[in-house]
């Protein structure tokens, strides 16, 4: 393998040193040291997260759980039918439930917002696992193409080999 990133630059990726990206560099230097690339990205994003982007998160995951929505709609039920029929006299929010919009909105007007910020941590991490796996795959796709160089290497030396022992016994 060649010894420098210049090297690597130019023969693996078609361009010269200082036209590379900072993640090609690591690549490439990550390559000539033979390290390996691949890291935990969940890790790095746990660690920067706040406890409100937790508690977001939290909120977020129950509340797009089917789980939540089939208590949500038992709840529903239980309200309407127990002010409609079964506290039809002495009901605490009579038809047309009131009392129950309001609580509704007040959920879906917090709630709303806290699934936005999980949605834009998500696609952060997102972004995140996508530089990452550029990365691997880049690192990847260069000790192949190594290995492909050192295997046709390997196969002309043997041809060449094997014509001198022709050339021998002829």
């Amino acid at each position: 393998m060649n010894k420098t990133i210049e090297d690597l630059a130019n023969r693996w990726l078609r361009r010269r040193p200082d036209g590379l990206s900072q993640v090609e560099s690591q690549v490439l230097q990550s390559t000539l040291e033979r390290t390996t690339i691949a890291k935990d990205t969940n890790k790095a994003v746990a660690f920067h997260q706040t406890f409100g982007d937790r508690l977001a998160d939290t909120i977020a995951r129950i509340g797009g759980s089917w789980s939540f929505i089939l208590v949500f709609i038992a709840f529903l039920i239980l309200w309407t039918s127990g002010n409609a029929w079964l506290l039809s006299r002495d009901a605490f929010d009579p038809y047309p439930f009131i009392f129950l919009n309001l609580i509704l909105s007040m959920v879906a007007a917090l709630q709303a917002p806290v699934i936005m910020m999980a949605q834009n941590r998500q696609a952060e991490r997102d972004r995140i696992d996508a530089a990452h796996d550029y990365e691997v795959n880049l690192k990847a796709e260069i000790e192949i193409m190594a290995l492909h160089e050192k295997l046709d290497e390997l196969r002309h030396s043997q041809i060449v080999g094997m014509r001198d022992e022709i050339a021998q016994l002829a």
